[in-house]
């Protein structure tokens, strides 16, 4: 779990997954993940899915310049776009600075 820093930018993704070309998906999503990981100001990401198709997928980032590079990536715009003809029925995507954050682990 990310544990996020105030002043991050945090990218909230919420959808509904279709259940249409799984493994298309899921290699469009790996590639997705390591290509976030490689740019500049990405923090982390948190996600989850339910047996339904819904999932949240927030990703952190250094500043709005970073997440909105991130957004505008030609790769990300591309996947963006098949997500919409192919895997999902719907998506909302919220973006929020962070003022408070805090974390806790079981030891």
């Amino acid at each position: 779990m990310q544990r996020a820093v105030e002043g991050e930018v945090a990218v909230i993704f919420i959808s509904r997954r279709n259940g249409e070309d799984a493994a298309g998906y899921d290699a469009a999503a790996a590639a997705m993940d390591a290509l976030a990981a490689a740019q500049p100001g990405y923090r982390g990401v948190d996600s989850v899915r339910d047996a339904d198709g819904i999932g949240i997928t927030i990703s952190h980032w250094a500043d709005t310049a970073s997440a909105q590079a991130w957004r505008d990536h030609p790769d990300h715009v591309a996947i963006r776009n098949q997500g919409r003809a192919r895997w999902y029925d719907w998506y909302r995507v919220t973006v929020t600075t962070t003022t408070r954050a805090y974390a806790w682990t079981r030891s």
